[in-house]
């Protein structure tokens, strides 16, 4: 289904005078070569407003959630216009509940997007159109309640201190902007307004549970009393009407909803079936399917709600409270209460509280609850704590804390970086929530699917109820059987085969520090056979080193070395960093000019003025642009090149100086991550990257891919994702999620490495490794690849059920009564498989996807 969404360009880009402006097309162009965006064009002022950026998606392969974060990734905002609400909800306790709930949101003047899952709802709405509070009134009209943020207070008292929980204030946000994700400690309670157990019904949140056993119990006695003959007919019939009531108290409420929403929705087909019984005075029979049927909804819950408890327990990694140094003095207060420069105490084998850096003692800390990290890694104190504080994202990996990983032996201080709300884990716990309720396409299908379905079910009843007696049939019969094949035919378990799969394949990567956006990218994941990685810091360690300095004829070593040195202490790159670190050792001193007017050529190189001359650090392609190269000096960097070597030709004023030749070496575990990919069904493990060909091609033989491509800039980057995407239909791309973003917005699937701390990672990436360890890869490919065929067997399970019990019910069978037991057995089967992804090892899905491979080898000679 297309959508139009048209946003002013001020609010997306507020720096930009107009429309002709870089900016916007760089917006433009990214944006349009994404999945799912068919146009994007701008539509000029007309004077009275500003211009406006127009896109055209197709709402079954993307979401206004993912156009945000494109967007984002060129440097723009959509949040004036647009706002996101994501929240703990009650009265949302099972799938076709909550369809319903998000069929009325989404028929809402101004709401752009609304999904809804048990426990949680996600809208993107207008502003201008609509409001929170809009929102808010519709859940409740729907029964809905929204849960209020609470925040935890620690009492010391002499009893031993005691946590207690008491709500906000009313005036607490209680929606998460995307700058404020719920933070970390945070515990939801009910929200104490008007109405508050309206959205549960009589008892609470545990009517339905409450009616449902209720229900089973009385037709359970009904028709044991039936069996001992302990009661009349008109006593039994009562008792079967209130089980029948029970049972059937919440179906009625879903099947108005849905009728509201101008649907038929399965709750429908049970209540029309049931009352069909009822007709021909089968009691029995009509209460035992909804008592089934309500049960099964609960136990349907109690099972997806494992996977869910499996989400939240994320956000209790965090300890509640933290012991703080201020002023001079030690004290205990709550998480929440941290602030930016705070001093936390972490003692021996605690959980850390906040994400920081080391500024004294050393420990090593267990990083496995965020980023998964099987080994303890060592941390030792940052250098200059003040130049951590101002560039906290430049701290190295040793010095770097996140909350809710455990200290080891060593007791450490720690400089808090980021506030509760914002801490890694915080983040991650949201997304992850958030990404429950991103419906993957085989859910949009299905959900197309049943729209037909159900009332080509009921057109098939009529037909049955009117052509039976034409054959002989009496009509009680006909309309007896007529109502067992609407029971065999209501598709629960279609309705519940995807939804739980990816719901606890997402809670299962979250485990083992993997963030996956939603449904569509586990499938995309799960079903494509190509990965293009970016090189450095990817594939290799990220740490370049000097390997080779080639002078030129009458060019000392050091002279070489000095104006080299004195240009790239200015940048940040890599290279630059290796230059300054390896040389200066070389040297034997560090004192070297200073060069002035530093400016980098992207992509080439960079250029300064080194004593009053100016200097020319690059790449060959910097120097053909540049009025050519010495002979001499080219004859040496293409043999470095030859080599396998990254190449820097240095020249001082007019006069060559040499060539430094530097390597990447790649990561141990890279070569065992292509090999496991491979045994996964990855055909094309392909490197892109900006280095000369000859580097990349050498790289590449060393791990084992298939494919090197060179010589890239970014725009090239995006263009070999594409070429990527015209060959193989799917492609992932890996890479930091910074440099990389437009590459991975392109591709199929984006995947970002060593997100943990990151917020540019976790924002663009469709997938997020929260460590830095190549092995997690093939474990959330394998974890995809088993989701896929879980959800493939669940679709053929489901509508083989019904493939089943169609003809079964409408030739005579099986009757109403059988009917009910295989249709909620099939449902609680189906959810049963997809929890089996709870307890996913990798192990065990390489072996079994290695063993068919080596058996087609073994036969083929």
């Amino acid at each position: 289904m297309t959508e139009t969404v048209q946003l002013d360009l001020p609010v997306l880009l507020p720096h930009v005078p107009g429309d002709d402006d870089q900016c916007v097309d760089r917006l433009t162009s990214i944006l349009s070569k994404s999945t799912g965006i068919s146009d994007v064009h701008v539509v000029a002022s007309d004077g009275d407003g500003p211009s406006q950026l127009c896109l055209h998606f197709d709402s079954s392969v993307t979401s206004v959630a993912r156009i945000r974060s494109l967007a984002r990734a060129s440097g723009a905002e959509i949040t004036d216009q647009f706002a996101h609400v994501f929240w703990d909800v009650t009265g949302v306790t099972h799938t076709r509940r909550a369809r319903s709930v998000a069929e009325h949101l989404r028929q809402m003047d101004g709401v752009a997007e609304a999904e809804v899952t048990p426990g949680f709802v996600r809208v993107e709405f207008d502003r201008r159109a609509t409001s929170e509070q809009d929102i808010r009134d519709a859940l409740a009209r729907s029964g809905v309640g929204v849960k209020a943020r609470t925040r935890r207070i620690s009492d010391r008292v002499a009893s031993g201190g005691l946590d207690e929980r008491v709500p906000e204030p009313d005036t607490a946000p209680t929606h998460v902007p995307d700058d404020a994700p719920h933070g970390v400690g945070e515990d939801d309670g009910h929200d104490h307004g008007p109405g508050e157990h309206v959205h549960g019904g009589p008892f609470g949140e545990r009517s339905e549970l409450i009616f449902a056993i209720t229900s089973a119990v009385l037709w359970t006695g009904g028709f044991v009393a039936e069996l001992a003959g302990w009661f009349n007919d008109s006593i039994l019939t009562a008792v079967f009407i209130v089980s029948g009531f029970f049972g059937g108290y919440f179906t009625l409420r879903e099947a108005v909803d849905g009728i509201r929403n101008r649907r038929f929705e399965i709750d429908f087909l049970m209540l029309v079936a049931a009352a069909g019984a009822a007709i021909l005075g089968k009691w029995e029979e009509g209460a035992l399917l909804l008592a089934l049927f309500s049960v099964g909804n609960e136990l349907e819950g109690y099972a997806m709600g494992r996977a869910r408890r499996a989400i939240e327990a994320l956000a209790d990694l965090a300890p509640a409270t933290a012991v703080v140094r201020r002023d001079g003095t030690e004290r205990e207060v709550p998480v929440e209460e941290l602030v930016v420069g705070d001093t936390v105490i972490v003692k021996p084998n605690e959980r850390i509280a906040a994400d920081g850096f080391v500024v004294s003692g050393t420990s090593s800390v267990n990083q496995a609850p965020l980023t998964g990290e099987s080994i303890p890694v060592d941390k030792s104190p940052v250098d200059d704590p003040s130049i951590a504080a101002d560039d906290p994202g430049g701290v190295r990996d040793e010095s770097r804390l996140f909350a809710g990983t455990i200290n080891g032996t060593g007791q450490i201080d720690l400089q808090v970086t980021r506030l509760a709300k914002d801490t890694s884990l915080s983040k991650l716990a949201t997304m992850v929530r958030e990404a429950e309720t991103q419906a993957s396409p085989t859910q949009q299908f299905t959900n197309r699917f049943e729209r037909i379905f159900v009332p080509a079910v009921l057109l098939l009843v009529v037909v049955v109820m009117v052509v039976g007696p034409a054959f002989g049939s009496s009509w009680s019969e006909s309309f007896y059987r007529a109502m067992a094949v609407l029971v065999a035919a209501s598709p629960c378990a279609l309705a519940i085969a995807t939804p739980s799969a990816v719901l606890a394949a997402v809670a299962r990567a979250g485990q083992v520090g993997v963030l996956v956006k939603g449904g569509g990218p586990l499938e995309s994941l799960g079903t494509l056979n190509a990965i293009a990685f970016d090189k450095t810091g990817t594939l290799t360690e990220g740490q370049p080193r000097l390997t080779d300095v080639v002078t030129a004829d009458g060019v000392g070593e050091d002279e070489l070395l000095d104006a080299a040195i004195a240009v790239e202490n200015r940048s940040d790159h890599p290279l630059a960093a290796a230059i300054v670190r390896d040389g200066s050792e070389r040297l034997g001193r560090s004192d070297v000019a200073s060069a002035s007017g530093v400016e980098s050529i992207t992509g080439r190189g960079v250029r300064a003025v080194v004593n009053g001359r100016p200097v020319l650090i690059g790449n060959l392609r910097l120097f053909e642009e540049s009025g050519g190269l010495d002979a001499s000096v080219r004859a040496s960097a293409e043999q470095l090149l030859a080599e396998g070597r990254t190449i820097m030709v240095v020249k001082h004023g007019d006069r060559f100086m040499g060539t430094l030749g530097l390597r990447d070496t790649p990561r141990p575990a890279a070569k065992k991550m292509i090999d496991d990919l491979r045994a996964l069904g990855i055909e094309r493990a392909i490197m892109i990257s900006g280095d000369n060909q000859l580097v990349a091609e050498s790289i590449a033989a060393d791990v084992g891919l298939t494919d090197a491509w060179g010589d890239l800039m970014p725009d090239d980057k995006v263009s070999a994702i594409e070429r990527l995407r015209d060959e193989e239909g799917k492609v992932a791309m890996v890479g930091d999620g910074v440099n990389d973003a437009p590459a991975m917005a392109n591709a199929t699937v984006g995947i970002a490495m060593g997100a943990a701390g990151s917020d540019v990672a976790l924002e663009t990436a469709d997938v997020a490794l929260m460590g830095d360890e190549l092995a997690k890869l093939p474990v959330i490919v394998g974890l995809s690849r088993s989701a896929s065929r879980i959800i493939k067997q669940n679709l053929y399970m489901s509508l083989g059920m019904v493939a089943f019990l169609i003809p079964a019910t409408l030739f005579g069978f099986v009757g109403i009564g059988p009917a009910v037991v295989f249709h909620e057995g099939s449902t609680l089967v189906v959810v049963a498989n997809a929890l089996r992804l709870l307890a996913y090892r990798r192990n065990e899905t390489i072996d079994s996807e290695r063993r068919p491979t080596e058996t087609v080898q073994a036969v083929g000679g």
